[in-house]
């Protein structure tokens, strides 16, 4: 079992901790509803140093990252970001959905899912020493341990960040990031204009990297400027509310980026990255199933789950992958795998709850 770094600060200020991928990590400070209606409406803070972190160095870094990620990296500029994008297997399923940032030619940054991370690591290193790189041509390092990685969210963000000392924050574009800034005594290794709610799709959302000692102040400083913060719970209610997949629920290595409809971490035209092929071969001849979301009636007191089945008369044409109650809309929503002859746009299926049946409306994403 890995802790956060910030566990000590996190359980002064009432987070309940629990586990997530290997990590002991704040799950909720006591009301994840209340976490989400603050990020939709103000600013809150999330601790997502679970995340991996991972650094690709050397005059080969980006052939190998190119010949490993479905998103067209040539058109980067160091400070640019580009995600969601892929790594595949060599039969197109989903190794993992990443963050790659473009430090410069030769310096790639990753964010990768905590449960990747070490397969992610030894995926390149396999790669690296496929296409005959040498160590000195590629290094691959794991920041994961030793940084931190915040994520301020909401519509308040840049007010926050501006409020401890961030001047420059409004500087920064969506996926766009800076590097090595100081404010006062705080030394913050780089700054993104990202995240995983939603909030960042409005320019409302930042994410924070440094050291571990840093962290612990800049958590602090974000907490008495005025940041509610908030868990993995209210983050994952967040991303649902969305449509934005996890890895392991709604996305794994038997699922085709095609089936998930995870367009934007693909660039089209970029067949000639592991599993690349494959990919664009499921677009042309087509899939059985693709992902929808899912909505049932305000008022029905359950939540979808993982694992409910989908029903068109007696027939099971789908599979719920995640689920939650959707404080923004006030209703149960969820996503799942819909046959595509029954994915009904609009209208409705079955989903079958213990044994109950309850109408379920076929919809896209995001639900708000």
């Amino acid at each position: 079992m890995l802790r956060t770094p910030l566990e000590g600060i996190e359980r002064a200020h009432g987070a309940n901790l629990g586990l997530f991928a290997g990590w002991l990590t704040a799950l909720d400070f006591g009301d994840p509803i209340s976490e989400c209606r603050a990020t939709r409406s103000s600013a809150t803070l999330f601790d997502v140093s679970h995340m991996g972190r991972l650094e690709v160095d050397g005059n080969k870094s980006f052939e190998l990252l190119d010949k490993l990620i479905t998103k067209d990296l040539s058109t980067l500029n160091p400070g640019e970001m580009s995600g969601p994008a892929l790594i595949l297997n060599e039969n197109g399923g989903i190794k993992d959905d990443i963050m790659v940032y473009m430090v410069n030619d030769n310096k790639w940054l990753i964010v990768c899912n905590a449960v990747n991370r070490v397969k992610d690591i030894n995926w390149l290193l396999e790669w690296r020493d496929r296409l005959g790189f040498t160590n000195g041509d590629v290094s691959v390092k794991d920041l994961t341990t030793d940084s931190v990685l915040i994520a301020v969210q909401g519509p308040k963000s840049l007010e926050l960040l501006e409020s401890i000392g961030i001047k420059d924050a409004c500087k920064i574009s969506l996926l766009n990031f800076m590097q090595n800034i100081r404010v006062g005594e705080l030394s913050i290794y780089l700054i993104s204009r990202s995240g995983w709610t939603g909030e960042e799709v409005r320019s409302y959302g930042f994410e924070l990297w440094t050291d571990v000692l840093n962290g612990v102040k800049l958590y602090e400083s974000l907490i008495k400027a005025g940041a509610k913060p908030a868990g993995l719970i209210a983050r994952d209610i967040l991303r649902i509310e969305m449509g934005y997949v996890l890895y392991g629920n709604d996305i794994d290595e038997a699922v085709s980026p095609i089936e998930a409809r995870y367009w934007m971490a693909l660039s089209r035209g970029k067949d000639e990255c592991v599993g690349c092929d494959r990919v664009w071969s499921k677009y042309v001849g087509g899939v059985n199933r693709l992902r929808y979301g899912l909505k049932l009636k305000r008022g029905v007191k359950h939540i979808l789950r993982r694992g409910y089945k989908i029903l068109a008369g007696d027939e099971v044409v789908g599979e719920v992958t995640s689920g939650s109650y959707s404080p923004t809309i006030e209703r149960s929503i969820g996503m799942a795998y819909i046959k595509v002859d029954h994915a009904y746009i609009g209208f409705n299926l079955d989903v079958d709850i213990r044994g109950n049946r309850y109408e379920v409306k076929i919809t896209d994403f995001p639900f708000i």
